[in-house]
């Protein structure tokens, strides 16, 4: 059995237990902060953290202070702390202020960290952020001021949020070899060329499953003719949820990267690396210098999330824990829950090799994986590193 906080069948360790926290700063060095993105849902626990004793005015100032950046951004009054604790439902109309929730509650968990636990993230091995909490981890790693940045995102939320009337996601797998993502591009390229509405890649999540999101009857579309147009066997399955078409071609209709750029540099702040290092899913590499920030954030805009090559950095670096932070993170977690498994599963079956016995049937679907590993050996410490929910964690401490 494993000793150092995995679990055996796969499954993530999830740490969320009382006490002080002592024993998360003496490993900040090898903590990996995770920034979760825009979902269905976006509200979590922040109403616990928000109506807690000691932390609620903490809380409660970085909600007032988004608040106001999101009512000039947007022309209205706007009150998240009252979002909050009304726990209102996310929906097509409360994009901005769902957005701009995300980040005030990832960076309000980040201060309560340092503020009452002196753990400061800028010693971390590193962080990460998917969609929305790239915006986040930049601002916690110091690259810019949260005033400085969410009203460039926040600026563009309408025009983003109205894509999200005609479009659909599908989640694109494969049961065994890798996606061929050169040919899923081509066949994108092709749909939308025939004018009846564009489609795209959103996010690469492992090396046999990705997300599409595409316009009117594009995704339908793309699942007649993969199977004549891909080299394997894929599956496509629908979301019934509507999402934004950020990290897609489709905001282009809106001129969202030129805006975005436009907006970017007549803004201050980006001129300094972020502290801790940056794992961007844009490039999927520690990309971000003292200079480059704008670019990598226009590019941000249209370009799909490269969550697997974030996942691969942050298995290969020095992490032995990885914090979650934002309400309720669900597609981050998940997405290391399901590689765990597959490692088990695969170091299981060569185990069994090993001793000449009979290998368990159906292992030999995950050939991405065969194929990875050993090359990639830094996915086989995936059942062995630990992961703490931020928010269940501070719910759990025992604060005077």
């Amino acid at each position: 059995m494993p000793t150092d906080g995995s679990n055996a069948s796969g499954r993530l360790d999830l740490v969320a237990r009382g006490g002080a926290g002592d024993e998360l700063g003496r490993q900040i060095a090898t903590v990996a902060f995770a920034f979760r993105g825009y979902d269905v849902t976006n509200q979590g626990r922040s109403h616990e953290l928000l109506e807690h004793r000691a932390f609620g005015p903490v809380v409660r100032a970085v909600l007032d202070e988004a608040s106001a950046i999101c009512s000039e951004a947007l022309g209205a009054k706007i009150d998240l702390a009252a979002r909050v604790r009304s726990r209102s439902p996310s929906t097509l109309e409360t994009y901005a202020q769902d957005a701009a929730t995300i980040v005030a509650m990832e960076l309000a968990q980040v201060q309560l960290l340092e503020e009452f636990f002196g753990i400061e993230i800028g010693r971390a091995c590193l962080s990460f952020g998917y969609s929305i909490g790239e915006v986040s981890a930049l601002i916690a790693a110091e690259v810019y001021r949260m005033d400085q940045l969410l009203p460039v995102v926040l600026g563009l939320a309408d025009d983003t949020a109205s894509l999200m009337v005609d479009t659909t996601m599908g989640i694109l797998f494969t049961r065994g070899p890798a996606l061929p993502i050169d040919e899923v591009e081509r066949l994108s390229r092709r749909i939308s060329s025939q004018g009846r509405g564009l489609i795209g890649l959103s996010a690469l999540l492992s090396p046999n499953a990705a997300l599409l999101i595409g316009q009117g009857d594009t995704v339908d579309q793309f699942g007649l003719a993969m199977t004549d147009e891909l080299t394997v066997k894929a599956s496509l399955r629908r979301k019934p949820n509507r999402f934004p078409p950020l990290h897609t071609p489709l905001v282009r209709k809106r001129s969202i990267p030129n805006r975005a750029a436009v907006a970017l540099y007549n803004v201050s702040g980006g001129d300094q690396a972020p502290s801790p290092k940056l794992v961007s899913c844009v490039t999927g590499a520690a990309s971000y210098t003292e200079w480059n920030s704008r670019e990598i954030l226009i590019d941000w805009t249209d370009h799909p999330q490269r969550l697997w090559d974030v996942i691969d950095r942050t298995l290969a670096s020095e992490t032995r824990l990885i914090v979650h932070v934002g309400p309720e993170p669900t597609l981050i977690p998940a997405t290391f829950s399901r590689l765990s498994e597959n490692v088990i599963e695969f170091m299981r079956s060569r185990r069994l090799e090993h001793v000449g016995r009979y290998v368990i049937p159906g292992l030999s679907r995950h050939t991405w994986l065969t194929r990875m590993l050993p090359a990639g050996a830094a996915l086989i410490r995936a059942p062995f590193v630990t992961h703490l929910i931020l928010e269940d964690w501070l719910v759990a401490q025992d604060v005077p």
